[in-house]
């Protein structure tokens, strides 16, 4: 595979992951996470950490000219 392909795949898998991170935010869970610790829940962090990574570099790679 070369750096293009594999920079879409990022970019696509990266906004999957990033839109379950903004919907695990909205759960019960981490709204009661939110009110007793005043910071969402550890999953929806990671969540969001990921996706914004996996988007940004899949960028990088698809807008890379080689």
């Amino acid at each position: 595979m070369n750096k293009k392909t594999i920079g879409i795949i990022s970019l696509v898998v990266g906004i999957i992951v990033l839109a379950f991170g903004i919907s695990s935010m909205g759960s019960f869970a981490s709204d009661i996470s939110e009110a007793l610790t005043g910071a969402p829940t550890d999953r929806a962090m990671w969540l969001l950490i990921a996706g914004v990574v996996l988007a940004i570099t899949g960028a990088i790679f698809v807008s890379q000219n080689q």
